[in-house]
């Protein structure tokens, strides 16, 4: 904070009190009650690792591989909380943020549980759950250096191998070229492989296609909920509701026109621009 105030920069996000203290706020709220969520997780990984017959001993020779296996369920977890609406509701809280740094990082969902689920089959692989959750926490901590606007491209070589600032930025843009881009945890080689990755280019604009405009910590961690219950409420049908739930966010049902729809607008005559 006190170097962007020393050296301003107008393509820098940079800082603001409110939404700092919000995304601290947040931040706070989840780590204690990540605390719930992780002892969950570690009770149905001990009761699955008791089950599989499977072991993988942690060696200095296989932590680096299944530190990779992790990250490459880590892939597959965020880009669903991307692309499923009610795993998004949780992961909308860290893209709500207009502005990009060090704060954003820690603006976490409370409800973390939903991303342990992915890491299961590292689990009935033979992993110990303490390993699982060891290379989590090292996949998460690497990933809070990448929140910031003033650190430009690094080295090609680089950008093609690892997740940096550039390729985060990308994450978070909310322009149309660059949602959905750029899931991977430590790698990007993962979204080489699978279509999703896309290099920064234009300058990213932070935050959401329709920002929610509050400062709120409750707020934040809940209106995605809350527009899903709005949702459920007006579905007509069962299919509706699981779409409302399980499609993209943003999807809305294929709805006919309302009897006299059509003869109202006739008689009130064409549009006008």
């Amino acid at each position: 904070m006190i170097y962007y105030k020393l050296h301003p920069d107008e393509n820098a996000s940079g800082y603001s009190v409110r939404d700092t203290a919000a995304s601290l706020s947040v931040g706070a709220g989840a780590a204690l009650v990540d605390i719930l969520h992780k002892t969950i997780a570690l009770a149905v990984f001990i009761g699955l690792y008791e089950l599989t017959p499977l072991r993988i001993e942690v060696t200095w020779a296989t932590f680096p591989l299944i530190l990779l296996a992790q990250d490459f369920c880590y892939y597959w977890m965020h880009r669903e909380h991307h692309l499923v609406r009610v795993l998004w509701a949780g992961h909308v809280v860290h893209h709500s943020s207009v502005r990009y740094n060090f704060s954003t990082a820690v603006r976490q969902p409370w409800t973390g549980l939903t991303s342990q689920l992915f890491f299961i089959p590292l689990v009935l692989a033979g992993v110990p759950p303490w390993a699982v959750l060891v290379c989590g926490g090292i996949n998460m901590l690497s990933q809070f250096w990448l929140h910031t606007d003033r650190v430009g491209r690094l080295p090609r070589v680089i950008e093609k191998t690892f997740n940096t600032p550039s390729a985060h930025r990308v994450h978070h843009a909310s322009q149309g070229g660059y949602l959905d881009r750029n899931f991977g945890g430590i790698l990007m080689i993962w979204d080489r492989a699978f279509g999703t990755w896309a290099e920064e280019g234009e300058r990213p604009r932070y935050g959401l296609t329709k920002n929610i405009d509050t400062f709120n910590p409750l707020r934040v961690v809940s209106h995605e909920y809350a527009a899903i219950g709005r949702d459920l409420a007006d579905a007509a049908t069962w299919r509706e509701r699981a779409g409302f739930l399980l499609a993209r966010p943003g999807w809305r049902p294929a709805r006919p026109p309302a009897p006299g729809a059509d003869a109202g607008r006739a008689a009130d005559g064409p549009d006008t621009p």
